[in-house]
């Protein structure tokens, strides 16, 4: 028996199947293996640990930040299953080493890495960051996050100020003093926190590509044309809304060159760097990325510029089978 864990209602069993339980535990089925939905929140640990204590594994699907709750309660109680044998995935001390944003930093010197800085302090920030800025337009990410959620596209604007971007959708830009920038920034140092700055793409306007991976394979893809950092229209204070992501199987065409790149060295590469095993990967991940700059023969770089390993949904329908398969593998 395999567990299925999400955010919900325990005592509402209107909500103990939902759209990724369902064809999941349908997958799951067909190769012998049967899945339990357990309904996680902060006020029943107890009640899902003695559930989770039952299964012989448990898929994972819990953001960092939603609605002002975080992991604090989940990722203790994961630790400790897993401890007592039960397997997770993604395990959170996997997460933390390749679902936060410091990865890009730490893998920067993969092929998919470029300038990346990382600051540790409100006073590392206020004295680095014109430094970087002076190169050109930056974006800043806090550690753990999601939803544009402390995302900004920073660029200087004379006298001591700079125009700011927050990635939230509906964010209005504005031209603020860089202390007050910084001033801004100070809680997402809390707690160990940090943020990572990496020079904005002139092409992001061209879409994300996002790589789902089962383990170490491309399952399926994403694509998506980013609006949260674009240049509002005129008489517009913030960007439009973006369109919906369009999902493909792993064998879209236009997508191969980065496949093969990403499954044969970047991975490889970061799976050195992190110090993460094959088998510890998470079984389902995603890695985005945004077009860098072409070479002199026309060739698309890729910048790496978000992995996602907490709450990776929704996913392409073909992935699915791979998902299920490595499921009961396991």
């Amino acid at each position: 028996m395999i567990g299925i864990l999400w955010r919900g209602d325990r005592r509402d069993p209107a909500v103990a199947s939902n759209r990724l339980f369902e064809p999941l535990a349908k997958q799951l089925a067909a190769l012998g293996v049967a899945a339990e939905p357990v309904l996680y929140a902060d006020d029943a640990v107890p009640e899902v640990r003695a559930q989770l204590l039952r299964l012989r594994g448990v898929l994972v699907w819990v953001d960092p930040i939603a609605n002002g709750r975080t992991r604090a309660e989940l990722d203790p109680l994961l630790r400790e299953v897993s401890s007592r044998g039960v397997w997770v995935s993604a395990h959170p001390d996997v997460i933390l080493k390749l679902g936060t944003k410091e990865v890009l930093h730490r893998t920067r010197g993969v092929g998919w890495g470029t300038d990346t800085r990382v600051y540790r302090t409100a006073g590392e920030l206020r004295a680095e960051l014109p430094r970087a800025l002076a190169s050109g337009t930056r974006v800043l990410k806090q550690n753990r996050g999601n939803g544009g959620l402390g995302v900004f596209r920073v660029e200087l604007a004379g006298s001591g100020r700079v125009r700011v971007q927050h990635g939230q959708r509906g964010s209005a830009r504005e031209e603020i003093e860089l202390d007050a920038f910084v001033r801004r920034c100070e809680g997402y140092f809390a707690d160990e926190g940090l943020i990572v700055d990496q020079p904005f793409q002139a092409r992001h306007a061209e879409g994300m590509i996002r790589c789902y991976l089962v383990q170490d394979r491309v399952a399926g893809f994403g694509h998506q044309r980013v609006t949260a950092l674009m240049d509002p229209a005129p008489g517009e204070a913030a960007p439009p809304a973006p369109p919906p992501r369009l999902y493909y199987g792993a064998a879209k065409p236009e997508f191969q060159a980065l496949r093969a790149v990403l499954e044969s060295e970047w991975v490889p590469a970061m799976e050195r760097v992190l110090g993460i095993a094959r088998d510890e990967l998470p079984l389902l991940w995603d890695a985005d990325f945004l077009l860098g700059p072409r070479d002199d023969a026309g060739v698309d770089s890729y910048v790496l510029c978000e992995i996602n390993a907490s709450s990776v949904f929704p996913f392409p329908d073909e992935a699915l089978e791979p998902l299920a398969r490595a499921a009961a593998a396991r």
